[in-house]
Protein backbone atom coordinates (compact mmCIF):
# COMPACT_ATOMS: atom_id res chain seq x y z
CA UNK A 1 0.00 0.00 0.00
CA UNK A 2 2.74 2.12 0.69
CA UNK A 3 4.69 2.33 -2.30
CA UNK A 4 1.63 2.27 -4.37
CA UNK A 5 0.88 5.75 -2.57
CA UNK A 6 4.14 7.19 -3.08
CA UNK A 7 3.57 6.06 -7.03
CA UNK A 8 0.72 8.05 -7.15
CA UNK A 9 2.29 11.14 -5.30
CA UNK A 10 5.18 11.64 -7.20
CA UNK A 11 4.40 14.01 -9.97
CA UNK A 12 5.23 13.54 -13.58
CA UNK A 13 7.77 16.09 -15.29
CA UNK A 14 4.74 17.41 -17.01
CA UNK A 15 3.20 18.16 -13.80
CA UNK A 16 6.33 19.97 -12.34
CA UNK A 17 7.19 23.86 -12.61
CA UNK A 18 9.95 25.18 -10.93
CA UNK A 19 7.82 28.16 -8.97
CA UNK A 20 9.64 31.21 -6.88
CA UNK A 21 13.13 30.22 -6.12
CA UNK A 22 14.74 32.35 -3.58
CA UNK A 23 18.26 33.15 -4.19
CA UNK A 24 20.97 35.34 -2.02
CA UNK A 25 22.09 38.54 -3.75
CA UNK A 26 25.37 39.79 -2.35
CA UNK A 27 26.41 43.44 -3.55
CA UNK A 28 30.47 44.00 -4.01
CA UNK A 29 30.13 45.84 -0.32
CA UNK A 30 28.76 42.83 0.63
CA UNK A 31 31.28 40.81 -0.74
CA UNK A 32 34.30 42.81 0.77
CA UNK A 33 32.47 42.91 4.06
CA UNK A 34 32.84 39.15 4.41
CA UNK A 35 35.64 37.85 2.07
CA UNK A 36 38.76 37.62 5.20
CA UNK A 37 42.33 37.96 3.29
CA UNK A 38 43.69 35.66 5.34
CA UNK A 39 41.18 33.16 5.54
CA UNK A 40 41.45 33.56 1.54
CA UNK A 41 45.28 33.19 1.12
CA UNK A 42 44.88 29.81 3.18
CA UNK A 43 41.93 28.18 1.49
CA UNK A 44 43.88 29.32 -1.64
CA UNK A 45 46.78 26.92 -0.64
CA UNK A 46 44.40 24.12 -0.06
CA UNK A 47 42.60 25.12 -2.90
CA UNK A 48 45.78 24.97 -4.97
CA UNK A 49 46.80 21.41 -3.42
CA UNK A 50 43.38 19.93 -4.68
CA UNK A 51 44.06 21.18 -8.19
CA UNK A 52 46.72 19.54 -8.19
CA UNK A 53 45.57 16.21 -6.77
CA UNK A 54 42.78 16.84 -9.73
CA UNK A 55 39.89 17.14 -7.25
CA UNK A 56 38.76 20.22 -9.19
CA UNK A 57 36.57 20.65 -12.06
CA UNK A 58 37.54 23.68 -14.09
CA UNK A 59 36.85 23.34 -17.47
CA UNK A 60 38.22 25.10 -20.32
CA UNK A 61 36.51 29.11 -20.41
CA UNK A 62 35.39 30.19 -23.43
CA UNK A 63 35.50 33.90 -24.71
CA UNK A 64 33.67 35.82 -27.03
CA UNK A 65 35.03 38.76 -28.15
CA UNK A 66 33.38 42.08 -29.27
CA UNK A 67 35.35 43.84 -31.70
CA UNK A 68 37.05 47.40 -30.72
CA UNK A 69 35.26 46.91 -27.52
CA UNK A 70 36.44 44.45 -25.23
CA UNK A 71 35.95 40.27 -24.41
CA UNK A 72 33.67 38.25 -22.07
CA UNK A 73 35.08 35.34 -20.07
CA UNK A 74 33.04 32.28 -18.67
CA UNK A 75 34.47 30.53 -15.79
CA UNK A 76 32.80 27.45 -14.07
CA UNK A 77 34.73 25.47 -11.52
CA UNK A 78 33.17 22.24 -8.44
CA UNK A 79 34.62 20.68 -5.96
CA UNK A 80 33.12 18.27 -4.02
CA UNK A 81 31.90 19.92 -0.44
CA UNK A 82 30.79 23.03 -2.43
CA UNK A 83 28.26 24.98 -4.58
CA UNK A 84 29.19 24.43 -8.20
CA UNK A 85 30.74 28.48 -9.44
CA UNK A 86 30.45 30.09 -12.24
CA UNK A 87 31.93 33.20 -12.84
CA UNK A 88 31.52 35.68 -16.45
CA UNK A 89 34.26 38.63 -16.42
CA UNK A 90 33.82 40.98 -18.71
CA UNK A 91 36.82 43.10 -19.83
CA UNK A 92 36.25 46.43 -21.80
CA UNK A 93 38.88 49.17 -21.71
CA UNK A 94 36.82 51.53 -22.38
CA UNK A 95 34.94 51.47 -18.99
CA UNK A 96 37.62 53.59 -17.27
CA UNK A 97 36.63 56.57 -19.89
CA UNK A 98 32.98 56.63 -18.08
CA UNK A 99 33.80 56.20 -14.63
CA UNK A 100 33.07 51.96 -14.42
CA UNK A 101 36.08 49.17 -14.14
CA UNK A 102 37.76 47.74 -16.72
CA UNK A 103 36.96 44.18 -15.06
CA UNK A 104 33.23 43.84 -14.41
CA UNK A 105 32.44 40.14 -13.16
CA UNK A 106 29.19 38.18 -11.30
CA UNK A 107 29.22 34.79 -9.79
CA UNK A 108 26.62 32.49 -9.38
CA UNK A 109 26.64 29.56 -6.73
CA UNK A 110 24.25 26.56 -7.47
CA UNK A 111 23.55 23.85 -5.20
CA UNK A 112 25.74 20.50 -6.40
CA UNK A 113 22.71 18.46 -4.80
CA UNK A 114 19.87 20.05 -7.47
CA UNK A 115 21.57 22.28 -9.30
CA UNK A 116 19.55 25.39 -7.76
CA UNK A 117 20.81 28.70 -8.14
CA UNK A 118 21.32 29.55 -4.28
CA UNK A 119 23.31 32.32 -4.56
CA UNK A 120 24.55 35.66 -7.03
CA UNK A 121 27.32 38.16 -6.13
CA UNK A 122 29.27 40.85 -7.56
CA UNK A 123 32.16 39.06 -8.63
CA UNK A 124 34.31 42.41 -9.45
CA UNK A 125 36.13 42.59 -5.87
CA UNK A 126 36.47 38.75 -6.26
CA UNK A 127 38.43 38.76 -9.34
CA UNK A 128 40.68 41.31 -7.85
CA UNK A 129 41.36 39.92 -4.82
CA UNK A 130 41.71 36.38 -5.47
CA UNK A 131 44.23 37.46 -8.32
CA UNK A 132 46.35 39.43 -6.19
CA UNK A 133 46.12 36.98 -3.51
CA UNK A 134 47.69 34.05 -5.39
CA UNK A 135 50.48 36.01 -6.73
CA UNK A 136 51.05 36.96 -2.63
CA UNK A 137 50.69 33.09 -1.62
CA UNK A 138 53.38 32.47 -3.98
CA UNK A 139 55.25 35.23 -2.24
CA UNK A 140 55.17 33.84 1.20
CA UNK A 141 56.21 30.07 0.18
CA UNK A 142 58.91 31.12 -2.24
CA UNK A 143 60.11 34.50 -2.04
CA UNK A 144 63.91 34.21 0.06
CA UNK A 145 62.68 34.67 4.13
CA UNK A 146 64.74 37.43 4.44
CA UNK A 147 62.78 39.45 1.82
CA UNK A 148 62.38 42.83 2.67
CA UNK A 149 61.94 45.28 -0.23
CA UNK A 150 59.47 44.84 -2.85
CA UNK A 151 58.08 46.27 -5.91
CA UNK A 152 54.97 46.68 -7.66
CA UNK A 153 54.87 47.72 -11.13
CA UNK A 154 51.14 49.86 -11.54
CA UNK A 155 48.78 51.49 -9.68
CA UNK A 156 45.44 50.42 -10.91
CA UNK A 157 43.22 47.71 -9.11
CA UNK A 158 45.86 44.77 -8.88
CA UNK A 159 48.89 47.05 -7.16
CA UNK A 160 45.97 47.77 -4.94
CA UNK A 161 45.44 44.67 -4.33
CA UNK A 162 49.00 43.35 -4.09
CA UNK A 163 49.97 46.57 -2.21
CA UNK A 164 46.98 45.45 0.86
CA UNK A 165 48.10 41.97 0.95
CA UNK A 166 51.70 41.68 0.99
CA UNK A 167 52.06 42.70 4.77
CA UNK A 168 50.38 39.35 5.53
CA UNK A 169 53.05 37.11 4.32
CA UNK A 170 56.39 39.84 4.97
CA UNK A 171 57.84 42.31 6.74
CA UNK A 172 58.35 44.76 4.48
CA UNK A 173 61.03 47.46 5.28
CA UNK A 174 59.71 48.80 1.69
CA UNK A 175 57.16 48.52 -1.01
CA UNK A 176 57.72 50.66 -4.17
CA UNK A 177 55.01 51.39 -6.39
CA UNK A 178 55.80 52.15 -10.20
CA UNK A 179 52.84 53.16 -12.79
CA UNK A 180 52.99 54.85 -15.89
CA UNK A 181 51.70 57.82 -14.41
CA UNK A 182 53.57 58.96 -11.30
CA UNK A 183 50.67 61.00 -9.56
CA UNK A 184 48.64 57.13 -9.61
CA UNK A 185 51.74 55.73 -8.01
CA UNK A 186 51.66 58.51 -5.17
CA UNK A 187 47.74 57.99 -4.80
CA UNK A 188 48.34 54.27 -4.08
CA UNK A 189 51.14 54.57 -2.13
CA UNK A 190 49.08 56.59 0.77
CA UNK A 191 47.52 53.51 1.29
CA UNK A 192 50.36 52.30 3.39
CA UNK A 193 53.29 54.01 5.58
CA UNK A 194 55.83 51.70 4.05
CA UNK A 195 54.79 52.11 0.13
CA UNK A 196 56.74 54.78 -1.70
CA UNK A 197 56.36 56.28 -5.56
CA UNK A 198 59.45 55.72 -7.43
CA UNK A 199 60.05 57.11 -11.00
CA UNK A 200 63.48 54.75 -11.74
CA UNK A 201 61.72 51.41 -12.37
CA UNK A 202 65.07 49.84 -13.39
CA UNK A 203 66.95 51.35 -10.48
CA UNK A 204 63.58 49.33 -8.20
CA UNK A 205 63.89 46.18 -9.63
CA UNK A 206 67.54 46.10 -9.69
CA UNK A 207 67.35 46.36 -5.71
CA UNK A 208 64.14 44.21 -4.67
CA UNK A 209 63.82 41.08 -3.29
CA UNK A 210 60.30 40.91 -4.95
CA UNK A 211 59.03 42.19 -8.08
CA UNK A 212 55.63 41.83 -8.42
CA UNK A 213 53.78 42.69 -12.11
CA UNK A 214 50.31 44.37 -11.89
CA UNK A 215 49.78 45.85 -15.29
CA UNK A 216 47.44 45.71 -17.97
CA UNK A 217 50.30 46.25 -20.10
CA UNK A 218 50.66 44.03 -23.65
CA UNK A 219 54.25 44.45 -23.65
CA UNK A 220 56.86 43.66 -20.55
CA UNK A 221 57.20 46.18 -18.28
CA UNK A 222 60.65 45.08 -17.23
CA UNK A 223 63.58 43.80 -18.90
CA UNK A 224 65.44 40.29 -17.62
CA UNK A 225 68.61 41.58 -17.17
CA UNK A 226 67.23 44.15 -14.11
CA UNK A 227 66.10 41.45 -12.19
CA UNK A 228 68.53 40.07 -9.45
CA UNK A 229 69.65 36.96 -8.42
CA UNK A 230 67.05 35.59 -5.25
CA UNK A 231 64.21 37.71 -6.38
CA UNK A 232 60.88 36.10 -6.80
CA UNK A 233 58.77 37.96 -9.49
CA UNK A 234 55.09 37.50 -9.79
CA UNK A 235 53.04 38.36 -13.08
CA UNK A 236 48.98 38.31 -13.25
CA UNK A 237 48.71 40.95 -15.77
CA UNK A 238 46.95 39.26 -18.95
CA UNK A 239 46.57 41.31 -21.86
CA UNK A 240 47.07 38.47 -25.33
CA UNK A 241 48.72 38.11 -27.60
CA UNK A 242 51.82 38.71 -25.36
CA UNK A 243 52.13 40.62 -22.02
CA UNK A 244 53.74 41.95 -19.13
CA UNK A 245 56.22 39.46 -18.43
CA UNK A 246 59.88 39.28 -20.29
CA UNK A 247 60.06 35.53 -21.81
CA UNK A 248 63.82 36.12 -21.31
CA UNK A 249 63.37 35.73 -17.82
CA UNK A 250 62.15 32.24 -17.84
CA UNK A 251 65.56 31.36 -19.12
CA UNK A 252 67.30 31.52 -16.19
CA UNK A 253 64.44 31.14 -13.37
CA UNK A 254 62.88 28.69 -11.56
CA UNK A 255 59.02 28.97 -13.21
CA UNK A 256 55.62 28.25 -10.74
CA UNK A 257 51.87 28.39 -12.18
CA UNK A 258 48.55 27.82 -11.39
CA UNK A 259 48.24 24.86 -13.52
CA UNK A 260 50.08 23.68 -16.73
CA UNK A 261 47.59 24.96 -18.43
CA UNK A 262 49.26 28.31 -18.28
CA UNK A 263 50.90 27.11 -21.54
CA UNK A 264 48.16 26.72 -23.29
CA UNK A 265 46.97 29.68 -25.75
CA UNK A 266 44.75 33.11 -24.63
CA UNK A 267 42.10 32.30 -23.43
CA UNK A 268 42.48 29.26 -21.70
CA UNK A 269 46.71 29.94 -21.20
CA UNK A 270 49.13 33.11 -20.90
CA UNK A 271 50.36 34.59 -23.75
CA UNK A 272 53.81 34.75 -22.72
CA UNK A 273 53.79 31.09 -22.06
CA UNK A 274 52.73 30.00 -25.38
CA UNK A 275 55.43 28.26 -27.20
CA UNK A 276 57.40 26.92 -23.98
CA UNK A 277 57.71 23.27 -22.93
CA UNK A 278 55.29 23.01 -19.80
CA UNK A 279 57.71 20.84 -18.59
CA UNK A 280 59.69 23.38 -17.49
CA UNK A 281 56.94 24.53 -15.21
CA UNK A 282 55.80 23.58 -11.42
CA UNK A 283 52.61 24.02 -10.50
CA UNK A 284 51.60 25.97 -7.31
CA UNK A 285 49.72 22.70 -5.95
CA UNK A 286 52.60 20.56 -6.11
CA UNK A 287 54.93 22.70 -4.57
CA UNK A 288 52.35 23.27 -1.59
CA UNK A 289 51.95 19.78 -1.51
CA UNK A 290 55.77 19.28 -0.83
CA UNK A 291 55.43 16.66 -4.09
CA UNK A 292 57.81 18.84 -5.55
CA UNK A 293 60.65 21.77 -4.64
CA UNK A 294 59.55 25.51 -4.17
CA UNK A 295 63.28 27.96 -3.75
CA UNK A 296 66.11 25.85 -3.71
CA UNK A 297 69.20 28.24 -3.19
CA UNK A 298 69.18 31.99 -2.04
CA UNK A 299 70.09 33.04 -5.08
CA UNK A 300 67.36 31.55 -7.51
CA UNK A 301 65.12 33.42 -9.24
CA UNK A 302 61.77 32.37 -8.96
CA UNK A 303 59.00 33.73 -11.05
CA UNK A 304 55.11 33.02 -10.63
CA UNK A 305 52.88 33.62 -13.93
CA UNK A 306 49.43 33.63 -13.17
CA UNK A 307 46.45 33.22 -16.14
CA UNK A 308 43.50 33.28 -13.62
CA UNK A 309 41.55 30.24 -13.12
CA UNK A 310 38.26 29.71 -11.84
CA UNK A 311 38.89 27.33 -8.56
CA UNK A 312 40.75 31.07 -6.99
CA UNK A 313 36.67 32.46 -8.01
CA UNK A 314 34.80 29.38 -6.49
CA UNK A 315 37.23 29.71 -2.82
CA UNK A 316 36.49 33.37 -2.64
CA UNK A 317 32.68 33.58 -3.48
CA UNK A 318 32.10 30.58 -1.49
CA UNK A 319 33.88 32.23 1.64
CA UNK A 320 31.68 35.15 0.68
CA UNK A 321 29.04 33.36 0.82
CA UNK A 322 28.85 30.78 3.84
CA UNK A 323 29.77 34.18 6.09
CA UNK A 324 26.72 36.14 4.65
CA UNK A 325 24.43 33.34 5.07
CA UNK A 326 25.05 33.07 8.56
CA UNK A 327 25.16 36.64 9.67
CA UNK A 328 21.92 36.67 7.41
CA UNK A 329 23.45 39.79 5.29
CA UNK A 330 22.45 40.78 1.75
CA UNK A 331 19.15 40.41 -0.20
CA UNK A 332 16.79 37.64 -1.19
CA UNK A 333 15.55 38.24 -4.66
CA UNK A 334 13.02 35.61 -5.84
CA UNK A 335 13.00 33.91 -9.71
Amino acid sequence: MGSEAQRHAVKSAAEIRKGDMPILALSEEDVMRHLDPRELLSRLSSGFQALARGAVQSPHRPEITIPGKGFSLAMPAYMEGMNIAVKVVNVFEGNLAINLPNHLATITLFDAQTGAPVCIMDGTYITAVRTAASAVLSVGALARKNARVATIIGAGVQGREHLLLLPLVGDFTEIRIASLEYEDAEKLARLNPKAIAVRDVEAAVRTSDIVCLASHSYTPVIEAGWVRAGTHVTSVGYAPPHGELPVELLEKASLFVESLEAFEGPPVGCGELCGIDPGVATTLGDMLSRLKSGRQLETDITVYKAMGIAMEDMIAADIAYRHAKSKKIGQVIVL
